[in-house]
């Protein structure tokens, strides 16, 4: 199995219980999801990776890089927001384990996991029932990542310079990710709005800046 988090005193512990558990063999750990994949054995069987990585990259599309190479996914964070792990849920993660929780229900989500299983622990379950029932407005490649990054707070100019394109292209792009959404009934129209969806969807983290 593989293993991502970007906060080494974290990724060190775990490291150290899961080389220590019966019948798991880490064989790639990282602290950024660019090393991860370059790993030689990315993805192993299972990858344990943490919901709110410090980068631009939304966390489905993780998940589907993920199940592309043939793994399959834990998602763990210390924030348990239900629509969060839904979108996870949806995009393909096979289990999901708040950071609150202790070791043994991340060994439990991992050997399920790995059995071909999936694990939610189940004070989750009910809220992220009710939270997974919105539409996916099945976003193109692009205009998420222009969503995403305006949503973690960039101005356009910035987003047309990191997307490598033009101002008047992350308009549309942004334009066309609100109306599909709202078709399918969220509104992300204002900024708040919006920022509280980005939360809800995993591509940022609930007390960030």
């Amino acid at each position: 199995m593989s293993l991502v988090d970007d906060h080494r005193l974290v990724l060190d512990g775990l490291e150290a219980r899961l080389r220590d558990a019966d019948g798991i063999e880490l064989v790639a750990v990282e602290t950024t999801w660019s090393q991860l994949v370059a790993h030689s054995r990315f993805p192993g069987d299972v990858t344990v990776l943490d919901l709110y990585l410090d980068d631009h990259i939304p966390v489905t599309a993780k998940l589907g890089t993920i199940a592309a190479a043939g793994g399959r996914a834990v998602v763990i964070s210390r924030h348990a927001d239900p629509g969060a792990v839904a979108t996870a849920l949806r995009a393909g993660a096979k289990a999901f384990v708040p950071k609150t929780a202790g070791v043994d229900d991340l060994l439990a989500a991992i050997r399920s996991v790995a059995d071909g299983g999936e694990y939610l622990a189940p004070e989750l379950s009910e809220r992220v029932q009710a939270a997974g029932s919105t539409a996916d407005p099945n976003l193109g490649r692009r205009e998420q990542r222009a969503l995403v990054l305006y949503a973690r707070g960039h101005n356009v100019r910035e987003v047309a310079a990191e997307m490598g394109t033009t101002e008047e292209t992350v308009k549309s792009y942004i334009k066309r990710a609100r109306r599909k959404y709202r078709e399918v009934g969220v509104d992300i129209g204002t900024r708040i709005l919006l920022r509280r969806h980005a939360v809800r969807e995993g591509w940022l983290a609930p007390d960030s800046r």
